[in-house]
């Protein structure tokens, strides 16, 4: 069962989320060679990742050999306001895919709306 977290951000800003993969030891695993999705949308049920206000794709992991790899989000696209279902699914070497995290992303007004 994939663990259910909300996430809260404010509305165009940067935001890293770094992920990192250990076994049941909490030894690291080498993810070299997956590929982790991030997609988050305002429809709970979609029927493809077409509609999804937020696509990532990461096959470029932070430190492979250590179970690290970083979801990184632009203000591009945070630049949303409201409620987000999201989930991150990693694909294994062996094809195999898991869900590791889902939950709600809620994006919150920001005050200033000017950038320089």
């Amino acid at each position: 069962m994939p663990n259910d977290t909300n996430l809260k951000l404010r509305r165009g800003d940067n935001k890293g989320y770094l992920l990192h993969f250990t076994d049941d030891n909490e030894a690291d695993i080498d993810i070299t060679g997956w590929t982790v999705f991030f997609t988050a949308s305002d429809d709970p049920s979609p029927e493809n990742d077409d509609a999804a206000q937020i696509k990532k794709t990461i096959t470029a992991h932070t430190v492979p050999l250590e179970g690290k790899t970083t979801i990184n989000l632009s203000p591009t696209d945070t630049n949303l306001l409201g409620d987000f279902y999201y989930d991150i699914q990693v694909k294994r070497l062996d094809g195999s895919i898991i869900t590791v995290l889902s939950g709600l992303m809620t994006f919150y007004a920001d005050q200033t709306r000017r950038t320089s």
